[in-house]
């Protein structure tokens, strides 16, 4: 790291400071109004602000208008997001955001952007937060932020450097999660084809033909003997906790006295969460369990194959059904009681032995499916480490003159 030389922020930028502290009037048409949920992954996202009126903006902007070339850097919440403002708009920041202008003499304000977006500064940022809650970092404290300066035409060269890399990641990384969407769209397809698709010999029946329904309930808190681990007690977060139709079992358990309070779901039931935002999350139950009033629960007759009438509810026509019953009622949230989800139909084939055919199908392609989930997810992983690792050697002065990047496409 020759003739790089150690500075505070400060030292090197003719302004850090945060937007306004005061919520403004907003308007429906107007300024945009940034926050720090308009920063992430080094870009400005315009969408998703509020606005405020020309007027409020001049008096807000006066002394510290964003300008094109200036960074902003969020400071609650999400922070150490860092953005350049490339594009020439009007706006305001609040105060979830730090604006910095930089002395471009020896500052190069995309070298600044890496710097502060880099996994050092972030652990740094992390714990200089004060506040509980989301906690904020204070914008003295981003002012006094070390950062080691080599000559601009170093900066420059490093800056190109970066940009060609983080180009490449970006669109590795776009790769991986387009084929992971089609990992994931594989075996939805399939199983939806299925049930729209349906040969001779399917029938269609209501959810109470096909078992003995149960919502769940939640014996007193207040008795500390209910719970224990005799038993899972089953809540709408662990159902289909990991996008997979499991279920989660350790979180929570009642005793022996706490389930005599309770209902048990048998082994092979099918659970569905019926209130609130994810209403229709389906999860099948590999063991005993009882669950709570915000869940429904079905246990088929032994003329049914269990497992298939859990996909049968996974399906986008059962989902749309259980979300046009939902939205139907009178509440808040979107919410199915019992005796509406005990009408609800499900299509079948009469025999028991293709039931079983159709499940060990969806079985086997369902555990492809998540083992190329796996892979597309572990290589978005890896080349956000590399993203990373890329960073670190930059601002190490690692990055030799005529270094390159190998991303795999």
């Amino acid at each position: 790291m020759k003739n790089w030389v150690k500075r505070s922020l400060d030292e090197v930028c003719e302004l850090i400071t945060c937007g306004v502290a005061a919520r403004p009037n907003y308007v429906d048409e107007g300024v945009p109004f940034l926050s720090a949920k308009n920063v992430k992954e080094g870009q400005i996202i315009w969408g998703g602000y509020n606005c405020i009126s020309e007027k409020t903006h001049k008096e807000l902007t006066k002394n510290n208008k964003p300008l094109v070339g200036d960074i902003l850097y969020t400071r609650v919440g999400s922070y150490g997001e860092a953005a350049v403002i490339e594009d020439d708009f009007e706006f305001s920041v609040f105060v979830s955001l730090t604006l910095i202008k930089v002395d471009k003499s020896v500052l190069n304000n995309y070298f600044l952007k890496h710097y502060l977006n880099s996994d050092f500064i972030k652990r740094l940022a992390k714990k200089s937060i004060s506040g509980s809650g989301v906690g904020n970092l204070n914008v003295g404290t981003v002012r006094e932020f070390p950062i080691f300066l080599p000559p601009l035409p170093e900066q420059q060269r490093i800056v190109a450097i970066l940009d060609e890399a983080f180009a490449a990641i970006a669109k590795a990384k776009s790769n991986a999660q387009q084929n992971l969407q089609n990992a994931k769209e594989l075996f939805e397809s399939y199983l939806q084809g299925v049930f729209e698709n349906k040969g001779e010999g399917w029938e269609e029946k209501k959810i109470n033909e096909i078992g003995i329904a149960q919502t769940g309930t939640t014996p007193k808190t207040s008795e500390k003997e209910n719970f224990g681990d005799f038993i899972p007690f089953i809540k709408p977060a662990d159902v289909d906790f990991s996008h997979s139709g499991d279920i989660r079992y350790d979180n929570d358990g009642l005793s022996e006295i706490g389930l005599k309070k309770g209902r048990k779901m048998e082994s092979g039931s099918t659970l569905m969460v019926c209130i609130g935002a994810t209403i229709g999350k389906v999860g099948f139950a590999e063991m005993d369990v009882s669950c709570n009033q915000q869940i429904n629960s079905l246990t088929v007759k032994k003329d049914f194959e269990p497992k298939f009438i859990y996909y049968a509810m996974t399906t986008r026509n059962f989902q749309e059904k259980v979300l046009l019953e939902g939205k139907g009622a009178q509440a808040t949230l979107p919410i199915i009681n019992k005796s509406k989800w005990v009408n609800l139909t499900i299509s079948f084939p009469k025999s028991k032995i293709e039931q079983k055919k159709f499940v060990e199908k969806f079985d086997a392609l369902k555990t492809e499916t998540q083992k190329l989930e796996s892979i597309y997810q572990q290589k978005i992983n890896d080349l956000e480490e590399l993203k990373k690792s890329v960073l670190q050697k930059a601002f190490a002065g690692e990055l030799n003159v005529g270094a390159t990047l190998a991303v795999a496409p």
